[in-house]
């Protein structure tokens, strides 16, 4: 069932990516193109101020932000997901319809796009993974649980 093309996925390890699960947090920037379908993820031990700073970017607010953390001693993905709130395109369901949607999609790109980190510590791919949709309309405001990054290889 696995989604995701390869060949459509940028990949750009910034200089805290080096370090491994050693610097935590771990953070995870997606973004895309609509016109192209093309993904562009950075891996960094910052989000990618940069590459989320376009105007296109800011506008649709349809970027993914994840982050591999140690929580209390055990290691976790989380993703968040601007929903409404501010100025963005489209109602909170709509957006929230998409974001969940495309969180497969999400998932592979991120695990594919580390998959060297996850060669060197495979217990990661037993790390749960949450989704954080942040809204301001309390129906779609909530966590999922993902399940593990296993089921994203």
């Amino acid at each position: 069932m696995k989604r995701l093309n390869t060949n459509k996925l940028y990949i750009n390890n910034l200089t805290g990516a080096t370090a491994g699960i050693k610097s935590l947090p771990r953070r995870y920037t997606l973004t895309h193109s609509d016109w192209t379908g093309d993904l562009f993820l950075t891996i960094d031990d910052n989000y990618d101020k940069k590459q989320i700073s376009k105007l296109y970017t800011r506008l649709m607010r349809d970027e993914i932000l994840a982050e591999l953390v140690n929580n209390e001693g055990c290691l976790e993905f989380r993703v968040y997901c601007h929903v409404s709130g501010g100025f963005v395109v489209g109602t909170a369901k709509w957006r929230y319809n998409i974001f969940h949607s495309e969180m497969q999609l999400v998932l592979e790109a991120i695990r594919y796009g580390d998959r060297t980190l996850f060669e060197e510590y495979p217990e990661l791919d037993n790390a749960p993974v949450f989704v954080y949709y942040k809204s301001n309309n309390s129906r779609f405001n909530n966590v999922e649980n993902w399940g593990t990054m296993l089921q994203y290889k």
